[in-house]
């Protein structure tokens, strides 16, 4: 079981429209609606491999209410989600049917109080000892500390359970202390952290700042790991275009599924990269084309990056 912690769920709602103009009216071609923040991604993808997961964080009001319906349909899903007062937020993707390009728009989250954090992290403290992996995935909801997931890593690394860390500012400033196991972030998350805008020296300073491992995404680029056992690049045989929403998600839930699978690094990877590219092919967040994905993974180059040592 893999649980992933999703603090700032989300109803995402999809719109396609044949080419996005602004000061205009817009006829949309299609809605689509699903459970979305990062953590619900990365979960909805973990299921679609065949693995079993738990999904945590908060879930509020009629918008709360259409998430957690809409999560008792995916299969070897487990709802842990913990009640709050305020509404679950919405997100929007606009996507260009012309360009391929996705606009995005996004809700804050409802203020949490001290009383239901409290709650949460109970209901997180309970859960853990039973997971084999913890992912704690995206920004953090108003009354949340900004300290919250260093204090969420520090109980699953006491309970001797791998913890991957995906957020960013304070919230990624103060975790990497805590010493996640896997740090992933994407190159402007990892540029704020280290202050430079070079992949290979930020990765390394990540590590120093107290992450075992860190996988950036590069985008077009694919990935650049550093870890204890070495140093990779792994690419994508070709670009794929499409909607990139959610295909750093892919690439936590690629990660995380090869984690408890054992597998060595460079096949973690390859499956990364074949699941996010996948993602960009598919409608929605959360989602991945299994004939892309099946027809990538094998072609993905890992290459150990010497230049990094």
């Amino acid at each position: 079981m893999i649980l992933t912690v999703t603090l700032n769920t989300a109803l995402d709602i999809t719109y396609r429209v044949p080419s996005l103009r602004p000061h205009t009216s817009h006829r949309v071609t299609e809605v689509v609606e699903r459970p979305g923040g990062k953590g619900l991604n990365v979960a909805r993808v973990l299921a679609a491999l065949g693995h079993e997961v738990t999904v945590t964080g908060f879930t509020g009001g009629a918008t709360g209410r259409i998430v957690q319906d809409r999560l008792t349909a995916v299969p070897g899903l487990v709802d842990a989600l913990v009640p709050v007062t305020g509404p679950t937020r919405r997100t929007v993707a606009v996507v260009d049917e012309r360009s391929g390009d996705t606009t995005q728009f996004n809700e804050p989250g409802p203020t949490v109080t001290p009383a239901e954090w409290s709650a949460f992290q109970e209901t997180y403290a309970d859960l853990v000892p039973s997971v084999s992996a913890v992912a704690l995935c995206g920004s953090l909801p108003p009354g949340v500390p900004v300290g919250a997931y260093a204090g969420l890593i520090r109980t699953a690394k006491a309970a001797g359970v791998p913890v991957l860390l995906d957020t960013s500012g304070e919230a990624l400033r103060r975790g990497v202390a805590a010493r996640p196991d896997i740090l992933k972030p994407n190159a402007d998350e990892l540029a704020e952290l280290t202050g430079s805008h070079e992949p290979l020296r930020a990765t390394r300073d990540a590590r120093r700042r107290g992450a075992l491992a860190v996988v950036a995404s590069l985008g077009k680029e694919g990935l650049l790991a550093a870890t204890p056992e070495g140093r990779w690049r792994a690419t994508p045989p070709t670009r794929i275009r499409g909607n990139p929403t959610g295909a750093g998600d892919a690439v936590v839930a690629g990660l995380l599924s090869a984690l408890v699978e054992h597998l060595p690094w460079p096949d973690r990877l390859t499956r990364a990269v074949a699941l996010s590219a996948a993602t960009v092919r598919a409608p929605v967040a959360g989602e991945f084309d299994r004939d892309v994905f099946d027809e990538l993974v094998g072609r993905v180059e890992v290459t150990t990056d010497v230049s990094a040592a």
